[in-house]
């Protein structure tokens, strides 16, 4: 393998490991940002091994070793050794996490503590939702800009003074149990679904779709709703990742380019993930994440696009929208009108969020715009909304599916 494959094979590798790897060495050092920095470490030592060594078999379980090592190497070097031993309640030579305390409830899962730790009280609620993306979802602070709709050097303070302020708080690296579980519930369900999202749709790169998010937030998910059985939002979001997720392997074709919902394969959607989606959205209540997961449900039960019951999900988006008065439910909204009642109705609502602050780079609005302008026969107005929607995303797919509408 040459040595600019070996390289990108790395970069891919710790792109999907990096939360692991993270996690695993703050469950040693009791810092997460000086494990994302081990973490780093690994990673250099990856670039400057693997290109004369080859690539180990198993490249995640390669990195993740490194940093154990390198964690408990700067554990040893502190002169508070025997405190810190004490604190994380290992032997250093054997780095293999002894039994937990018998807890009916207890998770042995670090990416679990990871989340929990990052959503800790102490940090504003920005702050959390932006420090998670970045440790659990390895995204660079650009992705998680646009994931938030906010500016990059906001984000990337953000992540910054989160870090600091864990490290001050001497905050646990814990799943947090009783009322402070259930104080950080909210952030963390907001970072799985932020987390869900980006693996549905990639803000940048050359993938649309990243299945290893994806799959870390649908875990989560699951986790969390065998943690907490009682709470109906938790099964909410899980219902609304497990039909999302049905779709992924229909949302692209052979060679990676999206495939538009109206157009996609049917029967490749995952028919068992849908059951669980039915069977979770059965315990879930009416929340934000509920009603999101009943709008995917609709989408399920129709065999064909042209059977969805539009109209239903409008007045679902309409319930959501009332509930959060997001932008982007607006925008959703609209274009579930302009199928049940036709695309002039659902440009009257696209136009009155032109000038929404929160959509001014949003892709999106003149990827939908431009749609219903076709739809109604004003192909040049609908070419110039596709050309500035492809100008706006940071994915080369979609760019160029974008592109190709415009051409069109």
């Amino acid at each position: 393998m040459t040595e600019p494959r070996v390289t990108a094979t790395i970069e891919a590798a710790y792109r999907i490991e990096s939360p692991r790897v993270i996690a695993a060495a703050a469950r040693i050092v009791r810092d997460v940002g000086i494990a994302e920095e081990i973490a780093q470490d690994a990673l250099v030592a990856a670039l400057e091994q693997w290109p004369e060594s080859g690539v180990p078999d198993k490249p995640g379980a390669w990195l993740t070793a490194t940093a154990r090592r390198r964690a408990i190497d700067l554990v040893r070097r502190k002169e508070t050794y025997a405190r810190k031993l004490a604190e994380v309640g290992r032997s250093l030579e054997d780095t293999t996490p002894p039994p937990d305390p018998p807890d009916p409830e207890n998770i042995d899962d670090d990416l679990l503590r990871l989340i929990f730790t990052a959503c800790h009280p102490v940090l504003p609620t920005a702050s959390r939702t932006a420090l998670t993306l970045r440790l659990l979802g390895g995204l660079t602070t650009a992705e998680i800009a646009r994931a938030l709709l906010a500016g990059e050097p906001a984000v990337a303070q953000r992540i910054v003074r989160a870090k600091r302020t864990l490290a001050t708080a001497g905050v646990g690296f814990e799943v947090p149990y009783g009322e402070d579980r259930a104080a950080r519930l909210s952030s963390v369900l907001e970072v799985i679904y932020l987390i869900f999202n980006e693996g549905y749709t990639a803000t940048a790169g050359d993938d649309v779709v990243r299945p290893a998010l994806c799959e870390d937030a649908l875990r989560l998910a699951r986790v969390l709703a065998a943690l907490m059985p009682g709470e109906p939002e938790v099964h909410g979001l899980s219902a609304l990742l497990e039909f999302q997720a049905s779709r992924i392997p229909a949302r692209t074709g052979p060679d990676g380019a999206p495939v538009l919902l109206a157009d996609q394969n049917r029967t490749r959607w995952n028919r068992p993930l849908m059951r669980r989606g039915a069977d979770a959205l059965a315990r879930a209540g009416g929340g934000p994440y509920a009603l999101q997961a009943a709008i995917a449900a609709c989408h399920a039960r129709a065999a064909r696009y042209e059977d969805t019951d539009w109209a239903m999900i409008a007045t679902l988006y309409g319930r959501l929208l009332t509930l959060t008065g997001s932008p982007v439910v607006a925008l959703n909204r609209a274009v579930a009108v302009s199928m049940a009642e036709g695309p002039a109705a659902g440009l009257a609502l696209v136009d009155a969020l032109r000038d929404e602050p929160a959509l001014k780079d949003y892709h999106l609005l003149p990827s939908v715009r431009g749609d219903l302008l076709a739809r109604l026969g004003r192909d040049a107005e609908a070419s110039e909304e596709f050309r500035r929607a492809a100008s706006l995303t940071h994915n080369e797919r979609e760019r160029e599916l974008l592109l190709e509408r415009s051409a069109r």
